[in-house]
């Protein structure tokens, strides 16, 4: 069976189950637990004969072999008993529940993932059917703003391009979708290095990834996507710690750092490099930061510049209010500027995130050593937003609408792309540079730059087709909305 159609076949059982109050991420959840323990027995029988010390009356066997009576109760027993079996177990079950009460339909779960053999399939095909399935969910619960677009996590990570004994961090990791990336590109790239080289290859996958999530059920579907995708094991993790990484300064530094931090502004702290401003309740103390600011993403742009070792790189994918805000946003802007490369801004257009009214741009940085100059001696900015339009269903952003970005990107000498600004020769040039005193220069150090002109604005018979221009109106309400919804938070704090 493709993996179209498995994924087609376990998802519609949703459907039966919705009547039951088990929405889209909890049904999600139930497929993570019974499928690694799906799994954990196929790995016990021969060739593999693993042992995971799994007990029996938790294991794979037991529940496909319970009848009706009690099934639910048994479960949910094992689910607990699992929660406290620590490493690998601990992890994926800590905090399980049993969403699906109906004891028939439970029973008709387990023998639905019974009649595939998930370890035989290679990891590719296994952990594609379990991204679909991510996806799926996030198209359906309304969390998409949680899972950022695969098409944007390939176009990022080949210009990031990690290589075999780099450490890859993600403090918003998610479902580990820039994880995911990397390891494609990790093993496509070095295919035959990672075969013969055992030291890389067991670096890979044990030590190269670590992440961050405030939210158990995210970080134990993060786990659940590494492991389906050749990642730890069953006894040994990757670093996958469920806490707010903002809290605390990082204690190691990494190589490379991948991050979409959630969307929207304001948290219910603030955090301070002043030690006397962060003995007030609702403030938390950062020696390590430039400004002090409860704006969430300007924290995680201070956050992942520490967690950088010097000439780390980044990318980071931010909303449009970090380009031009003011106070805190001016002074981190600057500080970019000064301590960091920030050689790179991708500015990607609307109607890509499953979130409605998402506008957002991917920043790509080196972190070096303070000078007395700058680090940053120009930015180059692709524009994919100006007279760009996506749906999520009529016209998805592909990796190939990328493609030549990445190949700007990677040019050594930019300014021979065929996408290069000219104001007599190509004036529709989506790639253009600024240097850093045309930077500093402008209202705010403002990185909000635009130097195409829109199309619709001057005719207005070039409109879009009715259903993107729809899409777009939804988007922009949506981002209005969005921002009122901040002003509001910030206004009852006051």
């Amino acid at each position: 069976m493709n993996t179209n159609n498995l994924v087609a076949k376990i998802w519609s059982f949703c459907d039966t189950l919705r009547d039951d109050g088990v929405g889209y991420s909890d049904y999600l959840e139930q497929i993570t637990y019974l499928l690694f323990l799906k799994m954990a027995d196929e790995y016990s029988k021969p060739p593999f004969n693993r042992d995971y010390n799994i007990p029996h009356d938790c294991n794979w066997e037991f529940l496909l072999a319970h009848e009706l009576e009690g099934l639910t109760l048994d479960y949910m027993t094992a689910l607990n008993k699992l929660s406290n079996s620590g490493k690998m177990l601990s992890k994926i079950f800590n905090g399980a529940q049993n969403k699906i009460h109906d004891p028939y339909k439970l029973k008709k779960l387990i023998e639905l993932l019974n009649e595939d053999d998930w370890v035989s399939e290679s990891v590719d095909i296994k952990g594609d059917i379990y991204e679909n399935l991510l996806q799926k969910s996030a198209e359906n619960s309304g969390a998409g703003q949680y899972f950022t677009p695969r098409s944007i996590i390939k176009a990022v990570v080949e210009c990031i391009e990690p290589m075999p004994l780099e450490t890859i961090s993600d403090p918003t990791c998610g479902t580990g979708g820039f994880f995911l990336g990397s390891i494609e590109y990790l093993n496509k790239t070095f295919q035959k290095d990672l075969r013969e080289n055992k030291v890389k290859k067991d670096f890979l996958q044990f030590k190269t990834f670590q992440g961050w999530d405030i939210v158990p059920s995210t970080a134990r579907l993060c786990l659940m996507n590494l492991f389906l995708h050749g990642i730890g094991d069953l006894k040994e993790t990757p670093e996958i710690n469920v806490i707010d990484s903002l809290l605390e300064e990082p204690k190691i530094k990494v190589k490379i750092v991948l991050a979409n931090p959630p969307f929207g502004k304001s948290s219910t702290y603030t955090i301070t490099n002043d030690e006397k401003l962060a003995k007030q309740e609702g403030f938390i103390l950062r020696k390590d930061f430039w400004a002090t600011t409860s704006n969430k993403q300007l924290c995680f742009v201070q956050h992942i510049i520490s967690m950088l070792e010097e000439n780390g790189r980044a990318a980071i994918v931010l909303p449009d209010n970090i380009l031009f805000e003011g106070g805190a946003g001016e002074v981190i802007r600057k500080k970019l500027l000064e301590e960091t490369n920030l050689h790179t801004i991708l500015r990607l257009p609307t109607g890509i995130f499953y979130a409605n009214g998402v506008k957002v741009n991917v920043l790509f940085l080196e972190k070096k050593k303070i000078r007395k100059k700058p680090n940053t001696k120009e930015i180059w900015f692709y524009d994919y937003r100006t007279n760009v339009h996506h749906t999520l269903k009529k016209h998805q952003l592909q990796y190939e609408h990328l493609k030549d970005f990445i190949n700007s990107y990677h040019l050594a000498d930019r300014n021979k792309s065929n996408d290069v600004w000219n104001e007599i020769d190509n004036i529709t040039g989506r790639w253009r540079s600024y240097n850093y005193e045309d930077i500093i220069s402008r209202e705010k150090s403002n990185f909000d730059i635009t130097w195409l002109k829109d199309d619709n604005v001057i005719d207005l018979n070039s409109l879009p087709e009715p259903d993107i221009l729809a899409q777009e109106i939804v988007d922009d309400l949506e981002g209005a909305l969005n921002s009122f919804r901040d002003i509001v938070k910030s206004l009852t704090r006051i």
